[in-house]
C-alpha cells in the first residue's frame, strides 16, 4: 500500500439531488451479488456557485490512482442534496453541534451480509454521518478523530473503505469518491491535527463488523474493473 498527502481544499455549496449510477452484477433473482462488475464514473456535477477547480496535484491520487476522464479536473461542490432544506438532517446536525457540512450526497453502503443499501453520507467539521433516507434514521455517527485511514484500489472504480479501529469499518461506493477522500483528508487534519492515511491496493481487508473481516479484490479486465468481495 502507498500513502499520499493532499493539500487543503474544500468548498461547500448547494446543488440539486443526484442519485449515483452503478453497473452492479446481479444474481438470478435480480439481487446484487458480491461479485461486482465494472464501475464507471459518469455522474456529472450540476451548475452552482462558489465552485473551485481541483487540479491533479491537489488530489491524493497523483501518480498512483488510474484516473477516470469523468473525475479529471472535476469541480467540487460539497452539498449535493441541499442539507439545509431537509429538516431531519438539520435536526441531527443541530443536536450534535456540528457547524459546517463539508460533503453530503447519496451513496451505496455495503452491509455485513453483502447487501447494498442506499444511504446519505454527510461529512462535517467533526464527524461522518450515515443516514437512511427512506426511514429518516441516523444509522451511524463516526467522529473524525476515530478514522485511521482510507483504503482504495489503484484502478478506476467507485469503491472505498473507511477504517475505524475502535469500532468497525465502512465500505461504500460513490461516483464522487475522489471528492469524499479529499474532504475527509482535509477535515481530519483540521479536526485532529494529523494527516489521514490514504492507502492504495488492489486487495485490501476491512472489518464488516467488529469480528467479521472481508477482503476486497480488484482486477482490471477488458472494458473495466472487476470487483469481488470475499469472506475471510
Amino acid at each position: 500500500m502507498q500513502r499520499l498527502k493532499v493539500p487543503k481544499r474544500v468548498q461547500v455549496d448547494e446543488s440539486p439531488t443526484e442519485i449515483p449510477k452503478y453497473d452492479v452484477a446481479e444474481d438470478e433473482e435480480g439481487n446484487p451479488s458480491e461479485a461486482l462488475g465494472h464501475q464507471n464514473d459518469d455522474g456529472e456535477d450540476n451548475g452552482g456557485v462558489r465552485n473551485s477547480n481541483v487540479t491533479e496535484d491537489q488530489e491524493p491520487f497523483m501518480g498512483v490512482k488510474v484516473r477516470r476522464k469523468a473525475s479529471f479536473r472535476r469541480e467540487y461542490k460539497g452539498d449535493y442534496i441541499d442539507v439545509r432544506s431537509n429538516p431531519y438532517l438539520m435536526k441531527i446536525l443541530q443536536k450534535q453541534g456540528d457547524k459546517e457540512v463539508l460533503f453530503a450526497d447519496k451513496v451505496l453502503k455495503f452491509t455485513a451480509s453483502g447487501k447494498m443499501k442506499r444511504r446519505i453520507l454527510m461529512i462535517t467539521d467533526f464527524a461522518i454521518y450515515i443516514v437512511d433516507p427512506e426511514a429518516d434514521a441516523l444509522k451511524r455517527r463516526i467522529a473524525l478523530a476515530a478514522v485511521e485511514r482510507m483504503c482504495l484500489s489503484e484502478l478506476s472504480d467507485n469503491f472505498f473503505a473507511i477504517i475505524i479501529p475502535t469500532e468497525y469499518d465502512v465500505f461504500m461506493a460513490s461516483t464522487r469518491k475522489t471528492e469524499i477522500v479529499t474532504v475527509l483528508v482535509e477535515a481530519t487534519k483540521s479536526a485532529s491535527n494529523y494527516e489521514l492515511e490514504v492507502c492504495f491496493s488492489n486487495c485490501f481487508e476491512y472489518n464488516a463488523t467488529a469480528e467479521f473481516v472481508k477482503e476486497v479484490q480488484f482486477e482490471e479486465v477488458e472494458g473495466g474493473v472487476k470487483t469481488r468481495i470475499l469472506k475471510k
